[in-house]
């Protein structure tokens, strides 16, 4: 049976994965959130009778824990900056050395050295990056991506040796469909099955292999990868966006995030909410 972690340890693996700046910024704040619980519930009046023993017990616990947090939050989410940077740092070394050297095999990286240097790819192409890392080299979504109001998730598969099959596109689209993101990425610096590809068509999931990941990596940081309504699946040709009919300007590619066609892929209006006309399911 895995041992249970405990409150502090979870809070030190949120803050390390939290980009720096955001911990560090929560530093003041949890300091003074919890600076200012601790003042407001100390100095209790003394209870007259027993029926006032209740809430004044209540206040001391809520003073207790708030004195004791006061310093210990602040000082994991300091921790966790460190960490943050630390890490951040290494990512952007191990990708200037494979963007200036073109005969660095990223195969030969560790999975978590894999899965940062692609994150570093996709910061560098204008997305926020949450390293989210499962728990070991295949575990869940790897990297949780934003920009502006969207987000995306990415499995990060480390294979050479052997194709991505369609399991691993399925799985990662059923994320999708749960956390209601925008679109997905399945990066490997191998290749994928037809099977895979087929299945990633139409459904707001690129596919990049081996070449496309060179490009990530190695391309100039004025191109920026556009995955809601210009994605190329390896080996699969999407349709040209619509024109509007209402607006007359080209349509985007989006997924639906409610009602019977929940997950499918449709197009609607660049323009969107100010106009909300949308065209057939993909």
């Amino acid at each position: 049976m895995a041992r249970r972690k405990g409150g502090l340890t979870e809070l030190l693996e949120i803050a390390s994965a939290l980009p720096w700046k955001v911990s560090a910024a929560l530093v003041p704040i949890s300091l003074v959130l919890f600076h200012v619980i601790a003042a407001a519930s100390d100095h209790s009046a003394a209870p007259t009778d027993v029926a006032g023993l209740g809430p004044v017990v209540i206040r001391a616990y809520i003073h207790t824990f708030a004195s004791l947090f006061q310093y210990l939050v602040p000082f994991a989410f300091l921790i966790g900056a460190g960490v943050s940077f630390a890490k951040r740092s290494r990512s952007a070394k191990l990708f200037d050395g494979v963007r200036s050297d073109p005969n660095v095999d990223v195969s030969g990286l560790s999975w978590r050295e894999f899965e940062s240097l692609v994150g570093e790819g996709f910061r560098h192409r204008g997305f926020d990056v949450t390293e989210r890392g499962g728990a070991g080299p295949d575990g869940g979504v790897d990297l949780s991506l934003a920009r502006g109001h969207e987000r995306f998730l990415v499995q990060c598969k480390q294979w050479r040796a052997q194709q991505v099959g369609v399991s691993v596109v399925r799985e990662l689209y059923g994320v999708m469909a749960a956390e209601r993101v925008a679109g997905g990425y399945v990066v490997t610096s191998g290749t994928f099955t037809k099977d895979a590809k087929a299945f990633a068509a139409g459904r707001n999931i690129e596919l990049m292999d081996g070449k496309a990941l060179d490009g990530l990596l190695r391309d100039g940081k004025s191109a920026v990868l556009r995955p809601v309504d210009s994605m190329t699946v390896i080996g699969v040709t999407k349709p040209k966006p619509p024109v509007c009919p209402k607006c007359k300007v080209p349509m985007v590619l989006r997924t639906a995030k409610k009602g019977a066609n929940v997950g499918s892929s449709f197009w609607g209006c660049a323009q969107y909410p100010r106009c909300r006309q949308t065209v057939g399911i993909v």
